[in-house]
């Protein structure tokens, strides 16, 4: 399965191998390993040892009491009912209710047990997806749709969980049933148990032409449902682009068009799965009508007695049932594998390598350097985002980066930060390579304010503790005092415990931002990122973030990027990018009078 990118988020296209179609005869793509999925798989049910040997062991008296039920009422039938002899039936009719009971008990167990059992596998199996997700780098998420990604960690691991409630229990009891099943038949009669297994080689044929077919289209189905849950995530956070622009429809056609393709793979995935009861009913039905014709001749002949026959007819169609069931199974299990494998897709993904020496007690001056950096993303191909990039900024300073879209100002941020590492060159702290410091150790000692403030849906008091964990309430008060927040705050209706939503729909974009700065002061960083930060925001309310602003960078090395040159004034150096290149830097004095980009750009925004 391929995808290409599309201009609401990505969508499946068909390989030559899948536009072949589910009736070809040649073979289409299967799992990519399927043994090593099921395994996977296995182990982390298996963590549940004993209780699963428990739930086995149940089987196993579950599969035993099936077996005997029929054959006592054979038994009676010979001994007891075709001889008119009632005396001691009595005994036998207890022990025929006592084995349907004990086999109920161990049924309703044996699925009480293996639910818990499946539901732990799950929620264990979610909870190392999520951990691994955050451990993952920033380019991992920057290249694939978040929608879809949810997909994986919500449809994939719920088909998983459907599969081992259901599909574990039954494809070992099945083995289990039809194992003694074929034993007891063989003692009873060999060539009535001949006549039976004439079906095994339809079943096989049928099952394996069905399978083929199936494990293709459910794992297109697993696809397909990943992309339309990525394209609704996308809709739902950036209604308000389609809404200005009057791109409903637009977005109508593409929900359309890649709904229909679920419902497609979907329908046929479902259709193919669906012939298989009506293919094992049809057989078992030719069966079980072999085994009372032919078994009549040879009891009319005096061959084998009634009681066998009643026996026979009850085991032909527990011989067939186990086999129906394996079938059945068999699209559940395909549909789970191809699910899991995307799951550990996923787990399988290199988590942020961090073999920095210097840890968590290493307080930074805030000191940074580059050296020689070139950067591209593994996007770019061979075009650089930075190019031999070199400059420091010493602790304490501001400095400000400025130029046109484009020119490398996020990226610094981001190497920065360390979302990404340099290959070409290095990024220094305190005369330390970034690759030497543990990534948790770097950025405790940092906070972001950046141009779109992102709120958890949780209180006010939460959003900013979100900054140092630990902060106090009175931590948290006087933080937003100094960040010019307080006021606003103590309007909502509950203050600093009012719930926000995720998106921050009940205060304005500027009230976000002093939030932010807010989350920034509570961090007490000793390096501070600005991209953007008062962007988007009207005059009253970016003069009271600037004051926040400047506050908060007041003894802290900054960087900030931003377009509006006015907010960058009190700035101690100034690097000018353009096309990933330092062409100027210094104080905006120094710049001024070069009379350069940078005074030519200010001379363009209307600043003297």
């Amino acid at each position: 399965m391929k995808f290409i990118r599309k201009p609401f988020g990505y969508e499946p296209i068909l390989t030559k191998e899948d536009v072949k179609g589910p009736f070809q005869k040649k073979k289409g793509p299967r799992a990519n390993n399927w043994k090593n999925t099921l395994l996977r798989i296995w182990k982390i049910v298996d963590e549940k040892r004993a209780l699963l040997i428990a739930v086995l062991l149940l089987v196993v008296v579950s599969s035993v009491m099936a077996l005997l039920g029929p054959f006592l009422i054979g038994h009676m039938i010979d001994e007891y009912v075709l001889k008119q002899q009632f005396d001691g039936m009595l005994p036998l009719i207890a022990g025929l209710v006592f084995i349907y009971v004990l086999l109920a008990l161990s049924l309703f167990f044996q699925n009480y047990w293996m639910i818990g059992i499946a539901q732990g596998a799950v929620y264990r199996m979610r909870t190392r997806v999520f951990h691994h997700l955050l451990h993952l780098p920033i380019s991992y998420f920057d290249k694939r749709q978040h929608g879809e990604l949810m997909s994986r960690a919500t449809n994939d691991i719920e088909t998983v969980s459907a599969t081992l409630n259901t599909s574990f229990i039954q494809v070992f009891s099945s083995i289990l049933t039809l194992t003694g099943t074929v034993i007891v038949m063989l003692s009873l009669s060999p060539f009535l148990t001949l006549l039976t297994m004439l079906i095994i080689p339809f079943m096989f044929f049928a099952t394996r032409w069905i399978t083929k077919r199936t494990g293709k289209l459910f794992k297109e189905q697993q696809a397909a449902i990943g992309v339309l849950n990525g394209m609704i995530e996308e809709t739902i956070s950036g209604q308000r682009v389609v809404k200005a622009f009057s791109q409903e429809e637009r977005m109508k056609e593409e929900f359309r068009a890649k709904s229909a393709r679920y419902r497609r793979t979907g329908f046929w995935a479902l259709t193919y799965s669906g012939f298989i009861p009506k293919v094992m009913n049809l057989l078992n039905n030719i069966s079980f009508a072999i085994i009372a014709g032919v078994g009549g001749l040879l009891a009319f002949n005096g061959h084998v007695s009634i009681g066998t026959i009643v026996i026979f007819t009850e085991y032909s169609r527990q011989f067939t049932r186990p086999l129906n069931d394996l079938a059945n199974q068999m699209n559940t299990v395909l549909s789970a594998i191809a699910g899991a494998e995307r799951v550990f897709a996923i787990m399988d993904e290199k988590q942020e390598e961090d073999s920095g020496v210097v840890d968590a007690q290493h307080k930074l001056s805030g000191k940074v350097e580059f050296r020689d950096v070139s950067f591209k993303y593994e996007s770019a191909e061979d075009a650089y985002t930075l190019k031999n990039i070199s400059f420091h900024v010493l602790p304490g300073q501001t400095a400000a980066l400025v130029g046109a879209t484009g020119a490398g100002k996020t990226t610094i941020m981001q190497l920065i930060a360390r979302f990404y590492d340099v290959e070409n060159g290095e990024v220094l702290f305190d005369g330390m390579n970034v690759k030497d410091i543990k990534r948790q150790t770097l950025r405790s000692q940092m906070a972001f304010v950046l141009q779109d403030s992102f709120l958890f849906e949780a209180s006010v008091y939460e959003n900013i503790r979100y900054g140092r964990l630990d902060a106090s309430n009175e931590e948290v008060v006087e933080a937003c005092k100094r960040a010019n927040a307080h006021d606003f705050i103590m309007k909502l209706p509950h203050g600093y415990d009012t719930i926000l939503t995720a998106d921050g729909s009940e205060i304005s974009q500027g009230q976000k931002q002093l939030l932010s700065i807010a989350r920034a002061f509570v961090a007490d960083p000793v390096i501070l990122l600005l991209d953007e930060a008062t962007s988007s925001i009207d005059t009253v309310t970016e003069v009271k973030i600037q004051q926040a602003l400047e506050e908060l960078m007041r003894g802290r090395t900054s960087f900030v990027i931003a377009h509006r040159l006015n907010t960058i004034r009190s700035a101690d150096i100034v690097f000018v990018l353009q096309q990933g290149e330092v062409m100027e830097s210094g104080s905006q004095k120094e710049l001024m009078e070069h009379n350069g980009i940078y005074a030519n750009m200010l001379s363009q925004s209307g600043i003297k």
